[in-house]
């Protein structure tokens, strides 16, 4: 059900609140308004990783910034950061009925989250954006940020004609593949700052999560070991249901075979035969081969993801150590 409209009003006094861990009531206020933007804009403000630290309280590196408008008891915005390995990250929303002309809540939310990173020693920031729009560049601008990687949303109707080849398979197996998943997956992103950060807990809590079927997680042996997977995932909650190739990967070391096309293929076979009409994919658009061999399918872009990058310096003397 569609949320009741709320009246817009221009905010006088907006006031932001840090926190290092989410408490249930925080937790629910924030995916009330998540909830709000994701039926405004047709997608979800958070991506994956955050929307796992959000429900789960938050982890190390962690911190939530709510924004609130004095006379109203819910957050106009929020914005989330977390630190990798190598980098920091950033998102932000801000409610649909509080973007007016001129607003800053969006621009503050991030101030506030670099500011954090600059009281934590500084580092690599980006910040990613789905659709981004003219007043997502102003934000960025107004914090110093410039444009940095862009993703594209792949999209084509199911089935693929043909449907998947000659290629023998089989479905991951919880408890076992783990290890093995975990080191293809590094080599094959070994350059790529989210997916090739992966470690055990972070595969684990997908295993976790509702959506998850490893009869829909599809490996592909050589000389007894991993070459080769294709992830996909069902978004049950759209509509209509949608089908993902989720994480999609070859071994560098067996690269040049054509693995990848097949995989590809054996994934949107099991998508089609669970009666999903439609597959999504997403893929760096300075990937070449693969933004090629995914048009070469049959897939086109749906949107266009950004992220935003800046490079914090860390502020004079030692860092401040961050509470819990």
């Amino acid at each position: 059900m569609a949320e009741p409209p709320r009246t817009p009003h221009y905010p006088r006094s907006v006031q932001l609140e840090v926190k290092r861990r989410m408490g249930e009531a925080d937790i629910a206020a924030v995916s009330e308004l998540l909830h709000v933007a994701t039926v405004a804009d047709e997608h979800l403000p958070l991506g994956e990783h955050m929307w796992l630290d959000l429900v789960e309280g938050g982890r190390t590196g962690f911190a939530g910034f709510v924004a609130w408008e004095a006379g109203h008891g819910h957050p106009v915005g929020y914005a989330q950061l977390s630190r990798g390995r190598t980098s920091w990250a950033i998102e932000f929303v801000v409610d649909p009925h509080h973007r007016e002309p001129g607003g800053t809540i969006g621009a503050d939310l991030v101030r506030a989250a670099l500011d954090e990173i600059r009281r934590e020693g500084g580092g690599h920031v980006h910040m990613w954006v789905p659709k981004p729009g003219p007043q997502h560049d102003a934000i960025a601008t107004a914090n110093g940020m410039s444009r940095g990687r862009e993703l594209l949303q792949m999209r084509r109707p199911l089935p693929v004609p043909g449907g998947r080849g000659p290629l023998r398979l089989r479905t991951f197996e919880p408890g076992r593949d783990e290890r093995a998943w975990l080191a293809v997956n590094a080599r094959a992103f070994a350059s790529h700052p989210e997916q090739g950060e992966w470690d055990l807990e972070t595969l684990l809590r997908r295993e976790r999560e509702r959506w998850f079927d490893p009869k829909g997680f599809l490996l592909h042996e050589r000389d007894g070991r991993l070459a080769a997977f294709c992830w996909t995932k069902v978004h049950a909650d759209h509509d209509p249901p949608l089908g993902e190739i989720y994480v999609i990967a070859v071994d560098p070391a067996y690269q040049g075979l054509g693995l990848g096309r097949q995989l590809l293929l054996a994934g949107l076979d099991w998508l089609a035969r669970r009666g999903l009409p439609t597959a999504m994919l997403y893929v760096d658009a300075s990937n070449e081969p693969g933004v090629k061999l995914y048009r070469d399918i049959g897939f086109t872009v749906d949107h266009v993801d950004r992220a935003y990058v800046v490079d914090v310096p860390a502020p004079p003397g030692p860092a401040a150590s961050r509470g819990t």
